[in-house]
């Protein structure tokens, strides 16, 4: 509305108004001409942001390995507190699924899946059905469901990965290709040269530029597995890994596209200390109830139990039953050290929000160890303080970080933690894709993105 107040003339005889008109469009000329390409629209619509190179979305997944929710707390972290002060961020974290462990939540990031529907339900674990011992194995066969990079190459986007679990077995359309696809994993692979390799992409021509590209970085998990999260030598992988994304930054800006490019910062995962003097030890248990070391599959962060009662016993499931029942009694009983930390279960008896039932590949019992504390058979095992996950994803020493930066993330924008399954849904979004089945919501998205189209309005 215009305004009601006298007209006041300043000097030249122009009116004020005018002459703040006139200053104002300098101004925003000299704006325009020296801004960096990673600036926003202001206004309460969202435009598509003109690159002078990208025409289409873009997502680059970055997983930190192991960076626990508060990291960023621990140093000086400039260039992710750059993404998070002009991006979304979850405030309290991302939360994993469960077991909290580096195989299972990658492809859960990348599916939308729990664990029981991708296949994946731990790092390393037997099949209790065909007996097959699954330790990072190729064959499709195991990894179920469909990851990003496959649901963009079956509808015709190009994708990258790098080391990121599970990209390099051949589903689909996609096939591992030599050009965008580094596999195996090997961790003397120095950051930096993940990083340029992934910043070459966008010296690419148009149209051979991946829509969608996957990087992964494991060195605070490394160093948070060695010494535990509160170690100062971890302080130090959380700088470098800030420092890396530093290099993944200016390489953008340097190419001039940092500005629409949707970069994804999330880790899989936290870390807890555990020690010597936190353990419960099954052999504890002996005056009660007998538990030969053959039928534990693994011990801790999960313990993972399928009995072998032998083809005299008609009803194993009972058996399962009783078993549970006689080990909880005990481990409450105040009789086994540390024993009020560890919960036994029936697969299908477990908490429902754990989404840890429905596969065969599940063992029948499954133990809930309490945050920080292992499992072993005996006292012959014994080691000094380090760092583990795969406990319970309800504790928050087991959530990670999520931070999205790009045209169509919300500026300055703090959302609750949710659960990593929520993922797939986001990048298939941005990049127009059609999503395969999956665990996520597909309203999830409005909370995290801005709508598309050029005069849509914010909320």
């Amino acid at each position: 509305m215009p305004e009601t107040k006298p007209v006041q003339y300043g000097f030249s005889g122009y009116p004020f108004r005018k002459l703040s008109l006139i200053f104002l469009s300098i101004l925003f000329l000299v704006v325009a001409t020296t801004a960096d390409d990673s600036s926003f629209p202001s206004s309460n619509t969202w435009r598509p942001h003109h690159s002078k190179k990208l025409t289409k979305p873009v997502v680059l997944l970055i997983s930190s390995d192991g960076f626990r929710f508060g990291y960023q707390f621990k140093t000086e972290t400039p260039n992710i507190d750059l993404l998070i002060s002009r991006g979304t961020e979850a405030q309290t974290g991302l939360i994993p699924v469960f077991p909290s462990m580096t195989f299972p939540n990658h492809y859960s990031i990348a599916t939308g899946l729990y664990p029981a529907y991708h296949g994946i339900i731990m790092n390393k674990f037997t099949d209790p059905v065909t007996g097959e011992r699954f330790k990072r194995n190729l064959d499709p066969k195991w990894w179920l469901g469909e990851p990003l990079w496959v649901t963009a190459t079956n509808q015709g986007l190009k994708a990258a990965t790098y080391f990121w679990p599970g990209s390099d077995v051949p589903k689909g359309s996609w096939t591992c290709p030599k050009g965008f696809c580094k596999a195996p994993y090997n961790g003397s692979v120095p950051l930096e040269e993940r990083v340029d390799t992934i910043l070459s992409y966008f010296d690419l021509p148009q149209s051979e530029i991946p829509d969608f590209m996957t990087l992964y970085l494991e060195e605070t998990d490394l160093q948070g597995h060695k010494y535990g999260p509160d170690d100062p030598r971890v302080t130090e992988a959380v700088a470098n890994t800030d420092k890396m994304i530093g290099r993944v930054i200016k390489g953008l800006k340097k190419r001039k596209v940092f500005g629409d490019v949707h970069v994804i910062l999330l880790g899989d995962h936290g870390m807890v200390t555990n020690c010597d003097k936190k353990v419960i030890y099954i052999d504890d248990l002996a005056d009660w109830i007998k538990i030969p070391a053959d039928w534990i599959q693994d011990y801790s962060p999960v313990l993972v139990m399928n009995p072998r009662w032998g083809k005299d016993v008609k009803n194993p499931g009972e058996k399962n039953a009783e078993l549970v029942a006689k080990m909880n009694e005990v481990l409450s009983s105040g009789k086994v050290e540390n024993g009020e930390f560890l919960k036994v279960y029936l697969k299908d008896k477990l908490p429902k929000r754990l989404h840890y039932s429905e596969s065969s590949r599940i063992p029948p019992i499954i133990g809930m160890v309490g945050e920080g504390l292992l499992v072993r058979q005996n006292r012959t095992n014994v080691q000094e303080c380090s760092g583990d996950h795969g406990y319970d994803n309800m504790f928050f020493s087991m959530r990670s970080i999520f931070i999205g930066h790009g045209p169509r993330f919300r500026r300055g924008k703090k959302v609750p933690s949710f659960e990593n399954v929520q993922i797939y849904n986001v990048v298939a979004e941005i990049l127009g894709l059609r999503p395969a089945p999956n665990n996520g919501s597909s309203l999830f998205t409005r909370s995290l993105l801005r709508p598309s189209g050029k005069t849509a309005q914010l909320e």
